[in-house]
């Protein structure tokens, strides 16, 4: 398969296997990936929870809105959003500037289940049950609804079949 003159950008809930779907494409597609939680957390040598604690939600989302903006210049990249990239408008601008935007989603349970263990996680702090979990996933239903181009369920699915999924939707 030839490479993509576009990018592929993955959003959903935390734990909605974004950074699984990302390796995956990377071996099928020979793309470029780019975890942003990663790269901000690199290059501000502090984890996700440290930048939230020490400057706060807002600076952290700048730092998103800057990476996306730079990520424009490159194409046949798999981007892997955080949780939270499609709630800002203008985010939503830039991933569609040269993307497709897909949204991967999984139920309250199926989340509960992948996330449970995982302290990396500083908007579940207070929300680790099912029904926080819900909660803020309905929350945020909306934006990811109106920032994606392909919608696609990832429960009880094999990376697979999620992978060729994606490609038909293409």
């Amino acid at each position: 398969m030839k490479k993509l003159d576009f990018n592929l950008v993955l959003i959903g809930f935390m734990g909605s296997g974004k950074t699984t779907v990302a390796e995956y494409l990377h071996g099928l597609l020979e793309m470029e990936v780019v975890e942003m939680d990663q790269v901000i957390s690199l290059r501000q040598q502090m984890s996700i929870p440290e930048i939230f604690g020490k400057y706060g939600e807002e600076y952290f989302r700048d730092l998103e809105t800057e990476l996306l903006k730079e990520l424009q210049e490159k194409t046949n990249v798999v981007i892997s959003c955080g949780g939270g990239v499609p709630l800002r408008e203008q985010n939503v601008q830039e991933m569609k500037k040269n993307g497709t935007v897909i949204w991967l989603t999984a139920s309250a349970e199926t989340i509960y289940e992948r996330v449970k263990e995982d302290q990396n996680r500083p908007l579940l702090k207070d929300r680790m049950s099912v029904e926080g979990i819900a909660r803020l996933m309905e929350s945020r239903r909306e934006k990811y609804e109106s920032a994606s181009d392909i919608l696609i369920a990832t429960d009880g699915k094999t990376i697979e079949q999620i992978g060729k999924e994606i490609l038909e939707n293409l």
